[in-house]
């Protein structure tokens, strides 16, 4: 199963950053996605390769779509709201991260659940969704990932929370 993230000019990065992190140490199979699977220029200045157009992608296939936030005008598209939906029905796992948020929402997949929309939360998983405020990038990421199966046990966690998100160091 994939896991996709939606490219597109002036996304936030860093929002998806610890998230990406977590699918790739886990052997998850990442596919970076455009609308039109051309690079996107990043908020913060990066130039991403798109693995391949978001009309190319296998949505039998997908476990997760990731839509970060940013110019969301870049992608206020139907495909990207249909291809949401399909999902959502599918039961794939979708998540929103500030603006990204807002394309959850015109998909219709925030009807009659919590979301950072219905209340105030930084972050939240309710069902297959999860959404979160873009201070809260550091949840969203371990929330996603536990939503995912990504750790190993409680322990992993645990130490993963301490790290990324108390700024323990690891124990050697």
């Amino acid at each position: 199963m994939k896991d996709i993230v939606l490219l597109y000019d002036n996304c936030c990065i860093y929002e998806i950053v610890i998230l990406n992190y977590f699918l790739k140490c886990t052997g998850s199979d990442l596919i970076f996605c455009s609308i039109d699977g051309k690079m996107a220029r990043a908020m913060e200045g990066y130039s991403i390769h798109a693995d391949m157009p978001l009309q190319d992608v296998d949505l039998s296939e997908v476990r997760s779509f990731i839509v970060p936030g940013g110019d969301i005008a870049n992608i206020d598209r139907d495909i990207v709201y249909d291809c949401l939906r399909t999902l959502g029905d599918r039961g794939a796992l979708v998540a929103g991260i500030c603006a990204g948020v807002n394309v959850l929402d015109r998909a219709g997949l925030l009807k009659e659940i919590r979301s950072t929309h219905s209340g105030d939360f930084d972050c939240i998983r309710d069902g297959n969704v999860v959404t979160a405020r873009a201070n809260a990038y550091v949840d969203f990421a371990i929330e996603t990932a536990k939503a995912l199966d990504l750790f190993e046990d409680e322990d992993d966690l645990q130490e993963t929370i301490a790290f990324w998100r108390e700024f323990k160091r690891a124990e050697p």
